[in-house]
């Protein structure tokens, strides 16, 4: 295997691909446009989901990228040895142009002559088929053909290799993946890359979307087949290295040393102390990634912040556990800064306000902390004096509401003779858990890319709404900060430093209403990121030099956006502005629908 650092297997990729015809494209935000189903970019195929349905991509039918990427959904999970909420997915793509035959190829022609692994531990995975869609004999054809022995081709179910759809219904289909043998014995007969028991690690992954699921359940060939070929940087990293951990890496080994530093213990000599170095380390690299990135968002009680104010916080409490001060964020989040400034600039360019949040934060969960005192004194004072035991959903509530860990409960308990029901807080604990779960499963049900009509109507005025807040507020500077559309309203988040007098309201109404009796034509033209840029165009600007983008003039905004979109702004019918209030500090929420 080869041997690399991050930077190098970042530009060999890239490289690779591009010598195969694929245009390299910036990697998007973490804050989805326009996505009511996910509130952070989870994977390299959600800014492509309009491409991926049948919209040309400016860039042309290959492309490639490095997308970051945060999924936290198994928070409680990070601290050992392989989960990151914060990642880079390398992914190259095919719409509508070369499918399994070619893909299959590449992966092979990268893995095993660039990446140089071990052609003699190489194995696969293909789907076995259903009642519903046939055995994928073609990918298994193309494997055998680029000399894989029928040993190492494994036939698995739709549980294993088979993508999507993200929602109810839309694209989905086989997938094929590649792993690498590790050596260890068979965990049984029938053991197999399906096995959890370490054996086989995944090293990339090819889907093939080649069907549509309808709503009764059905599948349809999708006119448009496309490939969606990825591959997580970190676990590559670690893999090519012979490492143990991603942490070993050169994308966090700095920062583990910062802690050893810092704390006067070495990483490894003790678990509670790397477990405590690792949360810290994931923590503080995708508080400083969320807080720097292009539609940054900033800590609050309410969706994406409330997601980063959790890391941020649990981040500073192991830092109390591991015997530092929680300032360790700010000197981590430097050391990230300088590690990420050449592949993603603008985390340089916000370095200043990823420093002052992440203060800012610190000082507000001094004083959380400090109600949390109150809060345990006064519960203790309500316990029967015969009472030895402190409650267990009584801690979770301590740790739910005023962030205090159950180690810090348990030490105050001590202090007063007591212990606490450990069993009972596990169950409060698991408890919240499901229904966070549930939760989030439901907001995923809402399909990742619902490209109906009314939804393209919305996105149309979100744009016009977006343009008349910056002729009524008289502030050119005003800039998108986050969009969640559904099929019956949109949310509109920008910056502002005061609420919408009622007067302001009315007139943005106004306006937008305007424009849309005009019934204007909805333009879309293709050009550079520096022709938008000299033709005024509003919107995030890509850092590589000769991008193109696709630019929407909706009467009187013009924008640089993906779509979908209305065909005319007469079609929009009536807009309203149903709620206008805070969102976090110094952005504000608009809700408003078409009627």
């Amino acid at each position: 295997m080869k041997q690399l650092t991050s930077n190098e297997l970042r530009r060999l990729y890239l490289d690779f691909y591009r010598s195969h015809e694929h245009a390299e494209i910036a990697s998007a935000s973490l804050i989805p446009e326009n996505d009511p189903t996910v509130l952070f970019t989870t994977a390299g195929m959600h800014p492509l989901v309009p491409y991926l349905l049948g919209e040309k991509h400016p860039a042309g039918k290959r492309l490639t990228d490095v997308q970051i990427c945060v999924r936290t959904g198994d928070i409680d999970e990070v601290g050992d040895a392989s989960h990151c909420t914060f990642f880079e997915m390398l992914g190259s793509w095919s719409l509508g142009d070369y499918f399994k035959e070619d893909a299959i190829r590449w992966a092979h022609e990268l893995l095993l002559e660039k990446l140089e692994f071990d052609k003699d531990k190489f194995a696969v995975t293909v789907f076995a088929g259903d009642e519903n869609c046939p055995r994928d004999e073609e990918s298994a054809r193309c494997w055998r053909e680029l000399g894989v022995p029928e040993d190492r081709i494994f036939f698995l179910d739709k549980k294993h290799n088979w993508w999507g759809p993200a929602g109810m219904t839309g694209p989905c289909g086989p997938d094929t993946e590649m792993f690498i043998d590790t050596g260890k014995p068979k965990c049984c007969e029938d053991c197999s890359p399906a096995c959890d028991c370490g054996k086989y690690l995944e090293i990339g992954n090819n889907v093939f979307m080649q069907y549509f699921k309808n709503a009764d359940g059905s599948f349809s060939p999708l006119a448009q087949k496309n490939v969606d070929q990825g591959m997580g940087l970190e676990r590559m990293l670690c893999i090519l290295n012979g490492f143990g951990s991603v942490y070993e890496t050169d994308l966090f080994d700095f920062a583990i040393r910062k802690l050893e530093e810092l704390s006067g213990k070495r990483y490894g000599e003790k678990e509670e102390d790397a477990v405590a170095m690792r949360i810290i380390a994931d923590h503080t690299r995708t508080a400083t990634f969320l807080l720097g990135d292009v539609k940054g968002v900033t800590p609050s009680n309410v969706d994406q912040g409330y997601v980063l104010r959790r890391l941020i916080r649990r981040a500073m409490r192991y830092c109390r556990i591991l015997g530092v001060d929680d300032s360790a964020l700010s000197e981590l989040a430097k050391l990230y800064v300088e590690k990420y400034r050449d592949a993603y600039p603008y985390i340089k360019e916000n370095e200043g306000k990823i420093l002052g949040e992440l203060e800012a934060e610190r000082d507000k969960f001094a004083r959380t902390l400090e109600q949390g005192l109150k809060e345990f004194d006064k519960v203790l004072s309500h316990l029967p004096a015969s009472m030895t035991v402190f409650p267990g959903k009584t801690a979770f509530r301590l740790y739910d509401t005023y962030g205090f860990p159950i180690e810090m409960t348990e030490e105050l308990a001590k202090e007063r003779g007591l212990s606490v029901d450990k069993e009972g807080y596990e169950k409060a604990f698991g408890e919240h858990q499901a229904l966070s779960k549930a939760g989030a499963e439901q907001k995923f049900k809402g399909g990742l890319a619902d490209g109906g009509e009314q939804t393209a109507r919305l996105h149309s005025a979100t744009h016009l709404l977006n343009a008349a807040l910056k002729i009524v507020l008289h502030d050119d500077g005003i800039q998108q900060k986050g969009s969640n559309i559904t099929a019956e309203r949109l949310r509109f988040d920008f910056n502002f430093p005061r609420p919408l007098t009622e007067e302001e309201i009315r007139e943005v109404e106004r306006l937008v209403n305007e424009q849309i009796a005009l019934d204007a034509p909805v333009v879309m033209e293709e050009m550079t990121v520096d022709e938008a840029r000299a033709r005024g165009a509003v919107g995030v600007f890509g850092s590589k030099y000769g991008e193109r983008v696709k630019v929407y003039t909706i009467g009187f905004s013009m924008e640089i956006c993906g779509g979908p979109h209305a065909k005319r702004t007469g079609e929009l019918g009536k807009f309203r502005i149903v709620k206008e209030q805070s969102s976090s500090a110094g952005v504000r929420r608009i809700r408003a629908v078409l009627e």
